[in-house]
């Protein structure tokens, strides 16, 4: 049995590189950037009203004029077109390219209007209104960085620089697959001593968040039968996360039939608590590696969220950004392991406060719908003090 601080280090250092790929813009939500963006044009690329009124030259104003004649109405995506007199204006909608005799848009409710002459009632200031041609970015800046996560935001970028196709990390195709004989599909009726495949589903919605649609697969307590399928899983998939069949069972099969189809045990228990049984191990030939996680559903969602998220954050170069919250209670360890305790968590006074919250065992998948993450306790201490800082894994968003 080896460390967490052990086990951690060994998973991250087999990280991998799976190269880059070419995705429509439509479906880069949420994956990264494998690619520098520069700006293809100054932004915004002329000068730009940001109200709907007129545009006059500031110049009349510092003369004294406080009328001017409409000789004509702009509306965003059309061409401009020059004044004729600087006593004059022109109407011009918000987006619309500012004439280049222009330099002050009014706004309408700092004007009155009656037929075609324009008061200004408010005295405005030079340039208000108008966004100058390049004050954003000027062409060839760089707007995103590669190794960037998208989002909403950084996909109008996108667009607006016309990358109708993005270079984007490709991720690793993962199987996630289930084990045991008293697994049964979510749409039938267990019996008194079946349960529903739940493990299939939390992990297939935690992959999802992370940009992965996996293979879901079930092997029953057959020797050959889970032979056959981790041999076809292994060829065709970079990653395995498989849940259950690891411990001492009679029927535990998983680890022997891995070493069998030529997978290198890395480790096979951690000095931690939940989820000690955790087989790690690499396919050297097909270059496939596979998380074995206990079958219990709450040490399998945490044996995901810390070692296959971050796995997976190293090999898409994505920062392991380490959360510490504030315990709102002191604690008192009397086991020498690292321990992983479900906690919820609140912001009071600018920092973040993690309270531990009762499960009725590692099978209760109902704890898990109220947890935010767990928290680290390390295996060197005993008593951890109310509002001491410890490291803390997030499962669901914070903010």
């Amino acid at each position: 049995m080896i460390s967490f601080e052990e086990a951690y280090k060994i998973v991250l250092n087999q990280s991998r590189d799976y190269g880059s790929e070419s995705v429509p813009l439509i479906n880069s939500m949420g994956r990264i950037l494998a690619e520098d963006i520069y700006a293809d044009r100054d932004f915004p690329p002329f000068n730009k009203a940001t109200k709907n009124g007129v545009a006059i030259n500031f110049d009349a104003i510092e003369r004294g004029r406080r009328s001017f004649e409409i000789k004509g109405i702009l509306a965003a995506g059309k061409p401009t077109f020059p004044f004729l007199e600087t006593q004059d204006c022109i109407e011009i909608m918000s987006g619309a390219m500012v004439p280049f005799e222009a330099d002050t848009v009014v706004k309408y409710e700092d004007l009155s209007i009656e037929k075609d002459i324009v008061t200004v009632n408010n005295i405005p200031v030079r340039g208000q209104n108008v966004c100058l041609r390049g004050s954003n970015q000027l062409k060839g800046a760089r707007l995103l960085n590669k190794n960037t996560k998208l989002t909403a935001a950084e996909m109008g970028i996108l667009a607006s620089v016309g990358k109708k196709n993005v270079w984007l990390k490709k991720t690793p195709r993962v199987a996630v697959i289930a084990t045991g004989n008293e697994l049964v599909m979510i749409d039938e009726l267990p019996l008194q001593y079946q349960i529903r495949r739940s493990n299939n589903y939390s992990l297939f919605g935690a992959l999802e968040v992370l940009g992965i649609k996996p293979m879901l697969l079930h092997l029953e307590d057959d020797k050959d039968l889970i032979r056959q399928k981790l041999d076809y899983a292994l060829e065709a998939m970079d990653v395995l996360i498989i849940s259950g069949g690891i411990s001492m069972g009679k029927f535990d099969f998983i680890p022997k039939v891995l070493e069998e189809l030529g997978v290198e045990k890395l480790f096979d228990r951690v000095n931690q608590y939940p989820a000690k049984p955790f087989w790690f191990g690499t396919h050297n030939n097909k270059d496939t590696v596979v998380f074995s996680f206990p079958g219990n559903p709450v040490s399998s969602f945490l044996n995901f969220h810390i070692y296959f998220r971050d796995w997976l954050y190293k090999s898409i170069e994505l920062p392991l950004n380490e959360i510490n919250v504030l315990l709102e209670d002191s604690m008192i360890v009397a086991e020498e392991f690292t321990q992983f305790l479900e906690v919820q968590i609140k912001w009071k006074n600018g920092s973040i406060l993690a309270k531990t919250i009762a499960n009725t065992g590692l099978g209760d998948l109902i704890s898990l719908s109220k947890t935010h993450g767990f928290i680290r306790l390390s295996s060197d201490k005993k008593i951890f003090q109310k509002g001491e800082p410890v490291p803390f894994i997030p499962t669901k968003s914070i903010y």
